[in-house]
């Protein structure tokens, strides 16, 4: 409940509770390879990344960085729509949704999310500068940094991103 009422006002959850989900989440199922997206946000929570896996004797293959700019975040966020029901999220714009804002997989209804206002994307943003732009440094020199341009349609990002990763897989 504490971490839903923060991102809601446009923080970030405190590292030390991201951690221990993370944490208890990899010895759980850390085994089998993972991914995490929006994960880490901070350096303190990617050194704590760093640390955990060094512990269990799991490397870190790859960290993608979405090089997104603020237009590009303000004008998806202006239009992201979001399922009550299941979460899926979606464009005002998707030609497929601009005439049924339901749910193409649970009927439910498209809206807009309560956090996406322009004060709350300022906080967002300004949280990100101060707060999740030094990780591309900390990953960089850990030579593990990949960057993708994130400005352009999900199926060129998602190409890249899977190229990627297929290329890290053990064959």
């Amino acid at each position: 409940m504490e971490t839903a009422e923060i991102t809601q006002h446009g923080g970030l959850v405190p590292d030390e509770i991201i951690v221990r989900l993370i944490e208890d989440w990899l010895r759980l199922h850390g085994g089998y390879g993972f991914v995490f997206d929006g994960f880490p946000r901070t350096l303190p929570q990617g050194q704590s990344l760093q640390e955990i896996l060094e512990r269990h004797h799991t490397p870190l293959d790859l960290a993608i960085w979405l090089e997104v700019s603020e237009d590009t975040v303000r004008d998806r966020i202006s239009n992201r729509l979001q399922c009550r029901g299941c979460g899926f999220t979606t464009s005002v714009s998707s030609a497929k949704f601009a005439e049924r804002p339901v749910c193409p997989f649970c009927d439910g209804s498209l809206v807009r999310r309560v956090d996406d206002d322009e004060e709350v994307l300022q906080k967002r943003l300004q949280e990100f500068n101060t707060k999740t732009q030094p990780l591309a440094d900390f990953y960089k020199k850990l030579d593990v940094l990949h960057r993708i341009d994130g400005n352009r349609d999900r199926e060129a990002v998602f190409s890249d991103i899977s190229r990627l990763i297929e290329g890290k897989s053990p064959s």
